[in-house]
């Protein structure tokens, strides 16, 4: 009788820990991998996750527009997508909620090269911008240039769809908006060049958060959505308190893009990101939304608890 007793709790253990095996977690992100994203590469190559006991496979989707539905339609756990895009989200009605942060700045800039003639926003009266996604980026650049007196009936605007620095080194445009300050800027100083940005937080638009976490709306509550956001906290601390050796583990797991441009963009994003993910400023996120419903890209949004959390 003993021996079978013993049997049986063993059995009932196993069981047991069956059942407590680690969460599965599916992070949709935002564009193809790059140092955007290095507290979650670097989080899975020390760890992190899975002392949470979370098991995260990490994607670069096919669609960048495609995560944030494709996490409202249960087909991924949580995606990274940009606060502008949030307020979209919200007034399309797509179940989806941010629970946190990664970069809490803008990274999108208007830039130029240097000693071409601009030398402030007013310069640009008269002058050629390329862009890439129509919508925000012609109302960022509106914004910023109304507050130097200009429209952008001002300017003649571009498409060259996601060859900015290309464009702007070949003279084929004069600036170009959308580009993201950790990256164009070096991708042009490689080049030979040199390049200036102007910030739309310094020039009329409300600052916003650059990169963020949604889930859906009913996993807002999620303990391992939780743990998963405690894991990069740990981690972002980490890294740039050990900016060196946190290079060294983020490339050494994506050595595919260890290159000089991607170098530069992870010691200029590092201090970007935030330590502390969750918490919500509130008061920003309203200023945003009203730039958003006067631009014109949104109307009717939903009261903010509806689509922001912390």
């Amino acid at each position: 009788m003993l021996r079978t007793g013993l049997l049986t709790l063993a059995l009932l253990g196993a069981t047991l820990s069956g059942a407590s095996a680690q969460d599965r977690l599916t992070v949709l992100l935002d564009w193809f991998i790059n140092p955007d994203h290095a507290p979650l590469i670097v989080a899975e190559a020390r760890g992190a996750f899975a002392a949470r006991d979370l098991d995260v496979e990490i994607v670069a989707p096919a669609d960048p527009s495609a995560p944030p539905r494709l996490v409202a339609a249960g087909e991924g756990d949580i995606a990274i997508t940009y606060q502008p895009s949030l307020y979209q989200q919200a007034a399309e009605g797509l179940p989806v909620t941010r629970v946190g942060t990664l970069v809490a700045t803008p990274l999108n800039s208007l830039v130029v090269l240097k000693d071409r003639g601009v030398e402030t926003l007013a310069d640009l009266e008269g002058k050629t911008v390329g862009y890439s996604v129509g919508g925000f980026e012609d109302a960022l650049l509106g914004k910023m240039l109304e507050s130097v007196g200009l429209g952008l009936d001002d300017v003649t605007l571009i498409n060259v769809n996601f060859a900015l620095s290309p464009a702007l080194l070949s003279g084929r445009v004069d600036a170009v908006i959308g580009a993201f300050r950790n990256f164009e800027l070096t991708q042009i100083h490689l080049e030979g060049a040199e390049g200036v940005a102007f910030l739309p937080e310094e020039h009329g638009v409300p600052s916003y958060e650059e990169l963020i976490f949604i889930t859906k709306n009913d996993r807002t509550d999620d303990p391992a959505v939780a743990r998963f956001l405690d894991a990069l906290d740990e981690t972002t601390a980490w890294m740039q308190a050990n900016p060196e050796e946190a290079a060294k583990v983020f490339f050494e797991a994506q050595p595919d893009i260890d290159d000089a441009l991607n170098q530069q963009a992870f010691v200029d994003t590092l201090p970007l990101f935030t330590a502390e993910s969750r918490p919500l400023d509130t008061d920003a996120y309203a200023a945003f939304a009203d730039f958003m419903v006067e631009a014109g890209l949104v109307s009717d949004l939903p009261p903010l608890e509806t689509y922001a959390t912390e």
